[in-house]
Order: C-alpha cells, then structure tokens, then sequence
C-alpha cells in the first residue's frame, strides 16, 4: 500500500489496463441486446458492484486454501465461490425488478457482473509488476487477461445467465434444473481454465485458450437464440 501511494502513477496505469479490457468486452456483450438496451447508470452500477465482489471472494477463498489440502478442490471451490458471488448480486439488485422482464436480462447483467469482477482482478494482477517497472510484463499480463481470464469471466457467468434465460418462460422446477446444470457447468468451465493455467508449463498454452474460444462461440450462439426468443416476446407484448 506504502509503494502505492508513492506511485499513484502506478495506481493510474493498473486501473487503465486492468478496466478497458473489462469495458471493451462489455460493450461487445452490451451490442448484442442493442434492440432493448439496459439502462447505462444501471450497467454501470453493477459493473462497479461486481469490482467490490472481490472484497467478498479473497477472504473466502483464503479460508479455503487454510482448510482444504487437495489443490484440485481448491480450484473448484474457488471459481464455485466466483461463479455463486456473481450470481447473488444479480439477484439481490435486480430480482422481480423491472430490468428482468426478458430472457437476455439475465446473461448480460451476469456478464455485467462478471466483467467488473474480472476488472478488478485485472488491477491486483498488474500491480506488482507495474511496481517492479516491469512494463513488458504488465502489458503481456493484461493482452493475455484480456483473451482469457476477463473472457473467461464473462462466458462462465454467461452461461448461468444463458441457462436461466432458455427457462424463462418454463415452470418453477424447470428453472431450478436450469440453473443447476447453469452453476455446474460454469464453475466446470471456469474451473478447467484454472486448473489449465496453473498447472500447465506453456506447453498447451494455445490449447488452453482454444478451449475457451470454444466456449464463447456456443456461449454466442445460444446467446443468439435467447436473444430471438427476447425478440419475439418483445413483438408479440
């Protein structure tokens, strides 16, 4: 904190790199419900709600590495803790509100969320090697966060957004199976990446983030269908 605060530059630096990325992929998920968009103050508010989750997150996920040996549960356990925080703060802000009033709601203010999570992850990251004056390695670690880890965000949360969103319109257990199988494969998801990158040498590296890349093009997709239904429902109210 001491070096922070005599190199507010530093502080400068690691909030641009570590929230533009967040932003840019922001605005790529905002542009697919351009025909409805959500209020800007509102996206932003819970953009900057998910930044705080982290507060939340790091205890948490601290207790858990004091209390489980295995390293693979702990990784699970921690995107579980990421993927359910994200959750919750949608639906303590915004359940049985106005701004739910369609299936496309639900991915994009989880993915809102998500990538305000993701941003200020993105500016711990960056911090240390900033301080170090290793500018090469901050700017490699935000280009590579920026086509993983903040994706990453984005499309696990997605997919519980995207889950909840294809039940809309289903019964009540419906949608508690869809959000189920919604969480399990987020945090599947998320999970694998993790366990990718921490346990690989650079080696599958390119896989890695293929891997990704193939989640976010089904993410799309289904994206695009609840994105018709939304439509539809729009055109016959």
């Amino acid at each position: 904190m001491n070096n922070l605060l005599h190199n507010p530059k530093v502080l400068v630096i690691a909030v641009l790199e570590g929230i533009i990325p967040a932003l840019l992929w922001l605005w790529f998920w905002l542009n697919e419900d351009r025909e409805d968009p959500e209020p800007t103050g509102l996206v932003t508010f819970c953009f900057i709600i998910g930044m705080t989750l982290v507060f939340f997150a790091v205890p948490l996920q601290q207790f858990i590495q004091k209390v489980i040996s295995s390293g693979n549960l702990q990784i699970i356990l921690w995107a579980s803790i990421e993927e359910i925080l994200k959750y919750l703060a949608v639906i303590l802000l915004l359940y049985k509100t106005k701004y739910l009033h369609k299936p496309i709601d639900w991915p994009i203010f989880l993915i809102t969320v998500a990538l305000g999570f993701a941003a200020f992850e993105n500016i711990l990251f960056l911090i240390k090697p900033l301080l170090l004056n290793e500018s090469t390695i901050s700017l490699m670690t935000g280009n590579l966060r920026f086509l993983g880890s903040t994706l990453l965000h984005a499309v696990s949360s997605g997919i519980i957004g995207i889950s909840v969103g294809l039940s809309f319109y289903m019964g009540a257990l419906n949608k508690k199976v869809y959000l189920l199988v919604g969480i399990i494969l987020a945090v599947a998801l998320h999970s694998s990446f993790n366990f990718f990158i921490m346990n690989n040498n650079g080696s599958d590296f390119l896989k890695v983030f293929a891997f990704l890349w193939v989640a976010t093009i089904i993410n799309l997709l289904l994206f695009e269908k609840i994105r018709r239904i939304s439509s539809a429902n729009l055109i016959t109210n």
